[in-house]
């Protein structure tokens, strides 16, 4: 039955479509305009004229009397005009699917609701991924967070769940948009009155979801602001050399315990795990001359770096023959110590001797000395009797020990 209902209503607007695609309504409004300018008696017609009485007059369609038209036959209306109105027909078609909606709507609504509350509970189920924390709201308070995995809240309107990732590293960026600088977040001035331009990028993440969806309206605008204030702070107690240069790590870290000290104070249940100083810059007009005066600098702490690394390699090496000079006299200091004091026993003890017999060791002293001389020098071994006729000399140049003959002496 429910599909014979739904054919007799499909049924029905298609006739209807039908009828206004064909210009039915423009048919039905001539056909009205017609009719409402012909006499009752013409538009309906006589006993006499349904007979085929002659000279009957017809009402055409553009709404001319033919006087000229008569006929012995029967005559009757076009079937144009027997039609009912459209009206009537979409008000037949209406009561009809009318009477079939209350006949079988008992039996359809139950299960329609059913479907529908089926699917409407059905909604409150959602599924929160690794990484990420559900947070439930009642009517707009919070009442409960829910864990990764599959969890189920009523559905609207009476609760709705906000999915936040805990562990995503997010990031902003202060001073420049993707390249582009922003001169009023960048443009700062430092503590000696000079201008620079800094630019820098924030990471952090969630720490709280609850007070990221409740206590901030656009927390990533709160931080750029707070973040902004920091860095205007750091920057404007230094001057610029050390903001360019010599203090860029402890430009980071102050700005970083600042910021987090800042959306603390908020609420906002960001962490910052970093802060990163990516330029720091002075303006356009002075940056060649300022980069010169860096060169410099950086030329003259690369000379004096030189200088300390050849003080550092020539010291100890100076240090190393100092001390290895200083052992070596040492040790030749105590050689000769303990070579005299040897010399000095020996001469001690060769004076006991010579005390107890002074001619043994007179003699003894005398053949030592001889056997240390004698293996090193030129020997010449002369008989007696030959020996008195030569005479001992030593020229110059010549070998130690050399000699020469004497005349003959005259024999008796």
């Amino acid at each position: 039955m429910a599909s014979r209902h739904r054919r007799t209503i499909r049924k029905a607007v298609r006739g209807l479509f039908d009828y206004r695609d064909a210009g039915g309504f423009h048919r039905n409004a001539n056909r009205v305009s017609e009719v409402a300018q012909t006499p009752p008696s013409r538009r309906f017609g006589s006993s006499q004229s349904r007979a085929g009485k002659a000279g009957t007059a017809r009402v055409t369609r553009s709404g001319k009397t033919d006087l000229n038209t008569t006929s012995k036959k029967k005559t009757h209306m076009s079937p144009r005009y027997d039609e009912p109105p459209f009206e009537d027909q979409l008000a037949r078609q209406f009561e009809q699917a009318g009477r079939l909606l209350k006949k079988y709507l008992p039996k359809i609504l139950p299960v329609a609701l059913l479907l529908a509350a089926a699917v409407w509970l059905s909604s409150g189920v959602y599924v929160v991924e690794p990484g990420h924390k559900g947070v439930v709201r009642t009517f707009g308070k919070e009442t409960a967070r829910t864990a990764p995995g599959l969890n189920y809240r009523y559905p609207w309107p009476f609760q709705k769940v906000d999915v936040v990732s805990e562990e995503q590293i997010r990031r902003i960026e202060v001073g420049f948009r993707s390249g582009q600088r922003v001169q009023e977040e960048s443009m700062m001035l430092t503590g000696d009155e000079n201008i620079v331009e800094a630019q820098m990028v924030v990471q952090f993440r969630v720490a709280d979801p609850g007070k990221l969806l409740f206590r901030l309206r656009d927390p990533e605008g709160s931080l750029r602001a707070a973040t902004e204030v920091a860095l205007r702070s750091v920057v404007g107690s230094m001057t610029i050399d050390q903001v360019m240069i010599e203090e860029r790590a402890k430009v980071q870290e102050d700005t970083r315990a600042l910021v987090q000290r800042l959306m603390d104070d908020y609420q906002s249940g960001l962490v910052i795990t970093e802060i990163k100083l990516q330029a720091a810059d002075p303006p356009d007009a002075v940056r060649d001359a300022f980069h010169d005066v860096v060169r410099a600098r950086e030329d003259k702490e690369r000379l004096i770096n030189q200088a300390r690394g050849y003080q550092a390699d020539l010291l100890p090496r100076a240090r190393g023959e100092a001390q290895k000079i200083l052992r070596e006299a040492e040790g030749y200091k105590e050689q000769r110590v303990l070579l005299a004091q040897g010399e000095a026993a020996r001469f001690l003890s060769v004076l006991a001797e010579y005390e107890k017999a002074k001619d043994v060791t007179r003699d003894r002293l005398h053949l030592e000395t001889v056997e240390k001389i004698l293996p090193d020098s030129d020997k010449v071994i002369v008989d007696g009797a030959v020996g008195q006729r030569l005479l001992p000399l030593l020229p110059v140049g010549a070998a130690h020990g050399a000699t020469l003959p004497l005349p003959a002496r005259p024999t008796q």
